[in-house]
């Protein structure tokens, strides 16, 4: 079901990029291969020679309002670099100057690197002959840049989606096998004893003495301690043993659906891992708002999943009451 939905997004994603992107074609919003007039204030000491040439940038306000047909107004000037180049003249504005819409899309747009200037191109008859010149620049064209947008944060996400499964392979080994010596030793059956009294009354259709009962505990206790690299694995084993219990394939059982609810809502008394090490120790100004935060959905994820277990629709569907009548 979960694939479904996750294509129908890209689906209306992919429509709505493209719906947005017609609209600004069909506007002309960044008037694509109109030149725009300028005018550079060059130094004293310019040279056609050099190669590259520190300017200022002057933009009308009146102009650039009718040329782009927006309200923005552009600052008095703007730092920029004249490079000479084999092709012509080209005009870089300044790595750190914040232009205004939509010179600032345009810039995004053509981007390869943070930072990267906006670009424009000076006409083949540039001749500057004095210190201030009027002449006009035209910028890249931008087509079509929703749709580069989607495309390049799927493939983004595509790989950090393979760069984290191949990370968790490593932790998924190494907890999956101290489990099962911790199994072979007995540890898991002395487990499931000693936390029954806590979570039987969160999961009571498990058997006493069950293992799910003891990797339900150790994957809540790896949450509430911020391993959130063990509490996955853990997790993964829990649900198996749940499903083991499961007369049903295709449907969750109330356990499960409680399991779920518990680790979505991220029980934590100790913050994670992964903000420990970005913080450091300015975690410790997030700790109390961190527990107050996991208190209060713990206790939402317990409240709605068992009103929901209770309701007339999912107890039809319950694979432990249809199996048991």
């Amino acid at each position: 079901m979960l694939n479904y939905i996750w294509a129908g997004l890209i689906v209306f994603s992919m429509l709505f990029a493209l719906a947005t992107d017609f609209s600004e074609i069909l506007k002309d919003r960044f008037r694509n291969q109109e030149p725009f007039p300028v005018t550079l204030q060059l130094p004293d000491s310019y040279n056609a020679q050099d190669r590259r040439t520190e300017v200022q940038v002057v933009m009308d306000s009146g102009t650039y309002q009718h040329f782009f047909g927006t309200q923005e107004r552009p600052a008095a000037s703007y730092a920029g670099v004249l490079v000479q180049t084999q092709d012509g003249s080209q005009l870089q504005f300044g790595s750190n100057t914040t232009l205004p819409e939509p010179l600032l899309t345009m810039q995004a747009y053509h981007a390869r690197n943070d930072g990267d200037p906006l670009r424009a191109t000076l006409p083949p008859a540039f001749r500057p002959d004095s210190s201030v010149v009027t002449t006009t620049v035209q910028f890249a064209p931008v087509r079509f840049r929703k749709l580069k947008d989607i495309g390049q944060a799927a493939l983004d996400f595509a790989e950090t989606a393979a760069s984290l499964a191949l990370g968790l392979i490593g932790v998924l080994a190494l907890f999956l096998g101290m489990l099962k010596i911790a199994e072979a030793a007995g540890i898991i059956h002395s487990l499931s004893r000693f936390v029954q009294p806590i979570l039987r009354p969160l999961f009571p259709e498990i058997p006493k003495d069950h293992p799910a009962l003891a990797m339900i505990s150790l994957n809540l206790l790896a949450n509430v301690f911020g391993l959130g690299n063990a509490a996955t694995p853990l997790g993964i084993k829990a649900m198996e043993e749940l499903q083991t219990l499961n007369p049903s394939e295709d449907t969750a059982t109330n356990s499960m659906v409680m399991l779920l609810a518990l680790n979505t809502s991220s029980v934590q008394l100790v913050p994670p891992v992964l903000l420990v090490a970005i913080m450091g120790l300015q975690i410790n100004q997030l700790v109390f708002s961190i527990t107050l935060a996991t208190l209060f959905s713990t206790i939402a994820g317990i409240l709605a999943a068992k009103f929901l277990s209770r309701t007339r629709r999912n107890r039809a569907s319950d694979p432990m009451l249809n199996a048991a009548s």
